[in-house]
C-alpha cells in the first residue's frame, strides 16, 4: 500500500499521470478492516500505556495510521464517483494531508519498530549479565535459584 502510494505520488509529480490508482484505493479499503484488527490486537497485548519511547512512537504511529487511512477513505468516496464519470477529482488539501499522513506513518512506524528492537537487545544485554536465560521469564538461573 505505501509502496503504490508513493509511485502515485511521485508519478503526479513527474509526469502529471496518477496510475494504479483504483488498486490503490481497492488495497487502502482493505487495509482499514486489518489495521484495525492488528492494532486491537497489539494493544490488548501491550496495554497499559507507559512513559517510554517504544509507546510514544507507537502512538505517533497509529494516530498517523489512522488520519491516513480516514483521509484516504473521505478522498476515495470523493474520487470513485467521479471516476466513473472520467473526471477523477479530489480536494487537495486533503489529498495532500493524506500525502503527509502517509509519510508520517512510515516515519514513526519505522522509528516504534527500532525502539522496540532496541529496548528488546538491552533487555537481552541486561539478562545476560547477570546470567540469567532469555528463555526463562521467571529470571531463575540454570540452578533454579533466582538472581
Amino acid at each position: 500500500e505505501a509502496a503504490g502510494g508513493l509511485v502515485i505520488f511521485f508519478a503526479r509529480l513527474a509526469a502529471g499521470a496518477t496510475p494504479g490508482v483504483t488498486l490503490h484505493v481497492v488495497a487502502g479499503l482493505a487495509l482499514i478492516l486489518a489495521w484495525a484488527v492488528y492494532q486491537w490486537r497489539h494493544w490488548t497485548r501491550v496495554a497499559p500505556w507507559r512513559p517510554r519511547l517504544d509507546y510514544t512512537l507507537g502512538l505517533l504511529a497509529a494516530g498517523s495510521m489512522a488520519l491516513a487511512l480516514a483521509s484516504g477513505l473521505v478522498l476515495a468516496l470523493e474520487w470513485w464517483p467521479a471516476r466513473e464519470a472520467g473526471t477523477a477529482a479530489y480536494t487537495a488539501w486533503l489529498s495532500g494531508a493524506h500525502n503527509v499522513m502517509s509519510m508520517f506513518v512510515l516515519t514513526f512506524a519505522s522509528a516504534h519498530i527500532f525502539a522496540v528492537l532496541q529496548r528488546a537487545e538491552r533487555i537481552r544485554q541486561d539478562r545476560a549479565a547477570a546470567g540469567r536465560s532469555d528463555h526463562d521469564p521467571t529470571g531463575a538461573s540454570a540452578s533454579g535459584s533466582p538472581h
